[in-house]
């Protein structure tokens, strides 16, 4: 039989313990039900976030990688407004790690470079962005360079060059990702790479890296020495 959350003490309950404790006293189920409000006519909100994010193996990023037809499809109890709750959740929690390295407005590692991108971790198309920098490596802007599908995007160099110059940069990192989550970087990337590096030269724009991100970390080709 369900045991509703009204039932239970008042420091098992997320929105009460939430009031008592702070947010940072929750498991990321309890903060997830927060955002549902309700489950099924087996589960409690808990429960069911409980067994959402056990299929997800704990990670948020998976979670936020779902359709808004996965969710629907697979558990009963979420409907349209709960995927989108949940979804629009994961995507904030992305823009909040974005914005806390723009924030610091400066490049100064590939570490730096892949924070900056980590949400590109979560598409399920391939796309290729270029990250502008000032001499000094803090951050003008962004801007996608190519779309594309599920194992490739076509890059053009001179797409690249032309949003550098545009926004008077001295200095650029390319990123794109990679949705099959296999790092290693294909014989097309390394031609890319190779590409932008020679335009760069030309152009005295300083080439920092090459990042290609998945679920499962980054490939840096400024750290395997490769620029």
């Amino acid at each position: 039989m369900k045991v509703n959350i009204k039932d239970l003490p008042l420091d098992e309950r997320p929105r009460e313990k939430m009031m008592v404790q702070g947010p940072a006293a929750l498991s990321d189920a309890e903060l997830l039900a927060i955002l549902i409000g309700s489950g099924n006519s087996e589960e409690t909100a808990v429960g069911l976030m409980q067994r959402v994010l056990r299929d997800c193996q704990g990670s948020l990023n998976t979670l936020g990688r779902m359709t808004m037809n996965d969710l629907m499809s697979r558990y009963k109890g979420i409907g349209e407004a709960k995927a989108i709750t949940l979804l629009a959740a994961c995507e904030l929690g992305s823009r909040r790690r974005r914005e806390e390295v723009v924030e610091k407005r400066k490049i100064d590692k590939s570490s730096d470079a892949y924070e900056y991108f980590s949400s590109m971790r979560d598409l399920q198309l391939e796309e290729c962005h270029v990250l502008m920098l000032r001499q000094n490596h803090t951050i003008i802007g962004e801007a996608i360079v190519s779309k594309g599908g599920i194992t490739g995007t076509a890059v053009d160099v001179r797409e690249v060059m032309r949003h550098a110059v545009m926004n008077r940069a001295t200095a650029i990192v390319l990123c794109h990702n990679h949705p099959s989550g296999n790092l290693r970087p294909s014989h097309d990337d390394d031609n890319l790479t190779k590409r932008v590096d020679d335009a760069c030269r030309v152009m005295n724009i300083q080439f920092i890296d090459h990042i290609i991100v998945s679920e499962i970390g980054y490939y840096s080709y400024r750290e395997q020495g490769r620029i």
